[in-house]
């Protein structure tokens, strides 16, 4: 089983935001081989998140209720 962190866009619903690079370079969603990971990696987003808030380096942070983990096929 994998799964995939989607976010909640007023224009797409939930959707998969989170990307990263395969080996020939090519950009992938980004998915993760257990709910814990996907959590884990969640929780430290958000946890930057807050960091650059505090520090004047965005105006909001996003919020976990924004975000969602599912299992994929």
């Amino acid at each position: 089983m994998k799964y995939e962190i989607q976010h909640f866009t007023l224009c797409d619903g939930w959707v998969n935001t989170w990307l990263s690079w395969d080996d020939e370079g090519n950009v992938v969603a980004e998915t993760f081989d257990s709910y814990a990971d996907a959590s884990m990696a969640l929780d430290e987003f958000l946890s930057d998140e807050e960091y650059e808030y505090k520090q004047g380096n965005i105006e909001s942070p996003y919020e976990k209720e924004e975000f969602r983990i599912v299992e994929i096929v």
